[in-house]
């Protein structure tokens, strides 16, 4: 798997690879609800893919921390959306989906994957 991406990619293109990284790690992350849950699996793919191009120490760590973290915030079975839910829905008028899960998506998640793949490049 690693030979295989790090050859389709192109071992010189680190931006590239830290945001397809980044990005599967935002799937994954969405997908399983849990940031602590997804961290031993993204970081067993993750940090012989980062080796593979050729990133830091450092940069590894941010981009397995940032990737796990990514889809935390915006999946729709994280506790980061599903406790506001519950307070905010005391009058029964609040949608889950589109009043706590979009936004938080939309100021979290898009931001973090902006400044995760900035630390990637610049550690």
């Amino acid at each position: 798997l690693v030979t295989a991406l790090s050859q389709s990619i192109g071992s010189d293109n680190k931006g590239l690879a830290a945001f397809l990284m980044l990005l599967v790690g935002l799937f994954i992350t969405m997908g399983i609800g849990s940031s602590f849950s997804t961290v031993p699996i993204i970081a067993s793919i993750y940090v012989p893919l980062c080796l593979s191009f050729g990133f830091s120490p450092l940069a590894t760590v941010a981009i397995v921390g940032v990737a796990a973290a990514l889809g935390d915030a915006g999946s729709p079975a994280s506790d980061s959306t599903l406790g506001p839910t519950s307070g905010l829905n005391a009058d029964g008028k609040h949608d889950h989906i589109w009043d706590s899960v979009v936004p938080t998506f939309l100021h979290f998640n898009l931001p973090l994957l902006v400044f995760g793949w900035i630390a990637a490049m610049v550690l």
